[in-house]
């Protein structure tokens, strides 16, 4: 008798962090956040792109759990993730605070494979100002997607 197939093993979901890297006093000097802003993730490896620009394009596979969280150069200076603006049909961000703190940060679960680079924003509160400042387009690709070229590039 044949030995039994092995069932198939679920595919288990990977934490991706994406951390924005923000220089507060400068985009507050500057009034955008533009050339302040440094974007990373723990995906290098399978093939994120951008990184130190503030048009990351973060690897993605359907069921990834994404954190969005912020570090500020001058630590004096508030800063913090104020809204996620993206496809909801690929990822619905949830905004959480760290226990005890005040310390913002945002998670969400890829809901289905990336076939198509999916751009989003981020918006900032910086210091006090009321306006969020919005961060240029960012991109979730999938491994079909091509990882070196810009979002803007594929719109033209």
């Amino acid at each position: 008798m044949p030995p039994k197939a092995k069932p198939a093993e679920p595919v288990a979901t990977r934490p991706v962090s994406i951390t924005a890297v923000v220089d507060p006093v400068a985009a507050l000097a500057a009034g955008n956040i533009q050339n302040s802003l440094y974007l990373y993730d723990t995906n290098k490896a399978e093939g994120s792109t951008g990184f130190g620009t503030g048009e990351l394009r973060t690897r993605v596979r359907s069921g990834d759990r994404l954190l969005w969280n912020v570090v500020v150069l001058e630590c004096e200076t508030y800063a913090a993730i104020d809204g996620i603006e993206i496809d909801e049909r690929v990822c619905e961000p949830v905004r959480k605070v760290y226990p005890g703190t005040d310390i913002v940060y945002w998670t969400g679960t890829v809901k289905r494979a990336v076939t198509e680079p999916v751009p989003y924003r981020l918006r900032f509160r910086l210091g006090t100002v009321t306006e969020p400042f919005t961060t240029a387009e960012s991109a979730l690709v999938g491994h079909g997607a091509p990882a070196r070229a810009t979002v803007a590039k594929e719109r033209a």
